[in-house]
């Protein structure tokens, strides 16, 4: 259990203090760059947790199916950032309080969680 707490902190460091320097040598694509640090926070947080696997006793390997569902995990946290405040304007006022790449981040971590 111990474990996984460890590489759920590592994971979510190492993605929100990385990824500003791996997308800033993509070409910017404006409205999509969100599901760019999606990609980017995906494979950041399988990545951590291929090389923790190594370190940690109890944590899996992560398999490729884990780094996709990080992945559709994360695409979903940056729709949902991007879509549902203009569907639900009651929405808005809160989840702006929230920086915008924390959701991709969080659905990455999530959905690498829920598989391994």
């Amino acid at each position: 259990m111990l474990s996984r707490l460890v590489l759920l902190f590592v994971q979510l460091v190492v993605g929100w203090l990385g990824a500003p320097y791996i997308v800033r040598y993509i070409p910017s694509l404006g409205y999509l760059e969100l599901f760019v640090y999606a990609a980017v926070f995906a494979i950041l947080v399988w990545v951590v947790g291929l090389v923790l696997s190594q370190v940690l006793r109890e944590t899996r390997m992560p398999s490729s199916a884990t780094l996709v569902s990080a992945l559709v995990v994360a695409l979903i946290g940056a729709a949902l950032i991007m879509w549902l405040p203009g569907l639900v304007p009651d929405l808005a006022g809160p989840m702006r309080r929230i920086p915008a790449v924390a959701y991709p981040l969080i659905g990455a971590v999530l959905g690498y969680q829920m598989r391994s």
